[in-house]
C-alpha cells in the first residue's frame, strides 16, 4: 500500500522514516517527496576500452580506474549533461526506510519533458535503506541540458510492506551501497555467484 503525504509526514514525525534536512511544505505532493540534487557527480571519461564485459565476474570495477572520474561543481555552477550521456549524480537528502516501507525514485515530468531521465533501470529502495540515493542521469533529448545543485531533481514515494523485511539492507553483511554519500559507480563485480 503506498503511502500518502499524511502517512509520509506522521512517519517522518514519529522518527521512523528519516529524510534529512527534513523537506518543506512545497517538497510534499500527494504521495511523494521532491528531492534535491547533490553537486557531486561521476561521469565517463575516455578510455580507449573497447567495452565493459559485464559477465566476467570482474566487470565495471575491474576497470574503475579509467572509466569514470568524479565532477564536483562549486555553488551557483551548473553540470551539462550532454544528449546520450550518462552521468552519476546524488541526490541531497540521507534518507533511513525502516523496515516495513520500500521506498520508489523517478522523475519529475517537468524535467522529463525537457529529456532527462534520473533512473535507467535502478528505481527500488530496498527497505532498510540508509544514506544518499544515487542518481542514473541520461539526457535523452536533442538538447544539452544544464542542471544546478539543489533543484528538485526527483521524487520519492513508499509504499508499505506486508510485514516488516528480515533482510533490511542496512543489515546485509555485503550490501554494496551500504551508507554511501557520494555517487558510486557499479559494483557488479561484487555480486555473489
Amino acid at each position: 500500500m503506498m503511502l500518502s503525504d499524511v502517512d509520509i509526514l506522521a512517519r517522518i514525525d514519529d522518527g521512523s522514516l528519516v529524510i534529512d534536512p527534513m523537506p518543506s511544505d512545497s517538497c510534499i505532493g500527494s504521495y511523494s517527496v521532491d528531492v534535491h540534487l547533490s553537486n557531486h557527480f561521476r561521469v565517463f571519461r575516455g578510455t580507449m576500452r573497447p567495452f565493459v564485459d559485464i559477465g566476467d565476474g570482474k566487470g565495471a570495477n575491474a576497470m574503475s580506474g579509467d572509466l569514470m572520474e568524479d565532477v564536483v561543481i562549486k555553488h551557483g555552477e551548473s553540470f551539462h549533461l550532454h544528449p546520450g550521456q550518462l552521468a552519476l549524480g546524488l541526490i541531497s537528502e540521507r534518507l533511513e526506510v525502516p523496515d516495513d516501507l520500500a521506498c520508489s525514485i523517478d522523475g519529475r515530468s517537468s524535467l522529463g519533458r525537457l529529456g532527462l531521465a534520473v533512473h535507467v533501470t535502478a528505481h527500488a529502495v530496498d527497505a532498510g535503506w540508509r544514506g544518499q540515493l544515487t542518481l542514473e542521469m541520461i539526457n535523452m533529448g536533442p538538447l544539452p541540458l544544464a542542471v544546478k545543485p539543489g533543484i528538485r531533481i526527483a521524487q520519492v514515494s513508499f509504499q508499505r510492506l506486508m510485514t516488516p523485511t528480515s533482510r533490511p539492507y542496512y543489515a546485509k553483511e555485503k550490501a554494496k551501497y551500504r551508507n554511501q554519500t557520494a555517487p558510486i559507480q557499479s559494483r557488479i563485480d561484487q555480486d555473489a555467484a
